[in-house]
């Protein structure tokens, strides 16, 4: 199955990405089929990207990682709506439930 995500490029502390696709079991710094475009999340939070060849690997069925598919939302390139990328641990949720209890009464 192919997958269309980030492959992490730049230097330390100065993350830059590209917008790649691959096979989904392969290590994204392998061999990629095609470069699709770039991400760089610092300043102005860059993204560049074909938009013709992403809706063409689409169309062939790739699927896209949660992130990628957030960021083509966001900048328009699909109508969907975005997907949780993060999850939360049962343990982390029940703590950010009790620390809502605790601020709920005395507001």
């Amino acid at each position: 199955m192919l997958t269309i995500r980030l492959q992490r490029i730049g230097k330390n502390k100065r993350p830059s990405y590209r917008v790649i696709i691959s096979e989904k079991g392969r290590d994204t710094q392998a061999r990629n089929l095609e470069i699709l475009g770039s991400y760089n999340p610092l300043g102005e939070k860059k993204f560049d990207v074909d938009q013709e060849r992403v809706l063409y690997w689409i169309s062939k069925g790739s699927q896209m990682s949660d992130t990628v598919h957030n960021l083509f939302v966001k900048n328009g390139i699909i109508k969907e709506k975005k997907k949780l990328s993060v999850s939360l641990t049962k343990k982390r949720r029940e703590k950010i439930e009790a620390a809502k209890a605790t601020e709920a009464p005395a507001a």
